[in-house]
């Protein structure tokens, strides 16, 4: 693929009027890929016949946006989500509770990802910046300053790993700068303790609203947003 400075993506966010937690978002995943079947496309769940992993950005993402269900493809995700809408009937299970399901609203976008001039603000939530190695490294750092800067260089690698996803290297310089940071929570997911935070940042690049940035991208977790200037409070804790 060719590589290039700047892209216009296009997502397509669909929102479901259906109650759901985080840690139910996989299991709202699982629900989807039922109701398709056979019939779903390697993007729904990239996991390929052979059993192997699709490693790159995840171009459909299961959320919990608004504490609602919802979904966000991305790109090529776009092109094929029309099949799955074809498919709902009214109902989906979601674990061992089988629930309504209704599409509330759907909102097209397409943005130009590309570096500017002024840095833009964000927010993420949910956000697991810390494997093994990187989680004793963070834990060793005693000044809150050097946290900041430590997390910011991980999240400005997260960035750069979505947008080569996208297809898009940059030859200007990404700048990422982490401005708030939440308390630490850790969440149980696939049955491993993993510490999330939400943040807000800033970033010389335009970056579509609600897609998920770093690990489990495709699970609701580093859900990212642009906040408006006059917008002074932080956004809400997400409830488990």
């Amino acid at each position: 693929m060719d590589q290039k400075n700047k892209k216009h993506i296009r997502t397509l966010s669909i929102f479901f009027d259906t109650d759901i937690s985080l840690h139910e978002v996989p299991l709202f995943r699982g629900g989807t890929l039922n109701i398709l079947g056979e019939e779903a496309n390697l993007l729904f769940h990239n996991h390929e016949a052979t059993g192997k992993y699709r490693y790159s950005y995840p171009l459909i993402q299961y959320k919990r946006l608004h504490g609602k269900a919802a979904i966000v493809s991305v790109d090529e995700g776009v092109d094929i989500i029309g099949h799955l809408l074809s498919k709902y009937e009214g109902t989906i299970k979601i674990g061992e509770r089988i629930v309504p399901i209704h599409i509330s609203k759907i909102v097209p976008a397409k943005i130009l990802v590309q570096t500017w001039k002024e840095p833009i603000n964000y927010h993420i939530s949910n956000w697991l910046p810390l494997n093994a190695k990187n989680y004793l490294l963070f834990q060793n750092l005693n000044d809150e300053q050097e946290k900041l800067d430590f997390l910011s260089k991980i999240l400005q690698a997260n960035i750069l790993s979505m947008l080569k996803g996208f297809g898009i290297m940059l030859s200007d310089e990404l700048t990422v700068k982490i401005n708030w940071l939440s308390e630490p929570r850790v969440i149980r997911y696939k049955g491993i303790g993993l510490t999330s935070f939400n943040a807000n940042f800033s970033c010389n690049l335009s970056i579509p609203n609600n897609l998920g940035i770093g690990k489990s991208a495709s699970m609701g977790f580093g859900v990212v947003y642009q906040k408006r200037p006059e917008k002074t409070e932080e956004t809400e804790e997400v409830e488990l």
